[in-house]
């Protein structure tokens, strides 16, 4: 319970960080025989801040429960 209790604070710190999930998209424009030519497109999928709020709550939530239980 401890060790997903910390991997919950570290994903919601990141999510709050960075506001979303960044990504690079490929997309092939031309493909004649060895001729290719693609394109690169830098994309963020966004990520409420609350979403990151309520995976560090619980993380910490889980972290002080375990140590309770001890």
């Amino acid at each position: 319970m401890k060790i997903a209790g910390i991997v919950l604070i570290v994903l919601g710190v990141l999510v709050l960080a960075y506001h979303g999930i960044r990504y690079t998209d490929r997309d092939k424009l031309i493909d004649i025989g060895r001729l290719k030519v693609t394109t690169s497109v830098k994309k963020t999928l966004p990520v409420p801040p609350v979403v990151g709020g309520l995976a560090l709550a619980a993380g910490i939530v889980l972290v002080i429960a375990d140590r309770k239980k001890k």
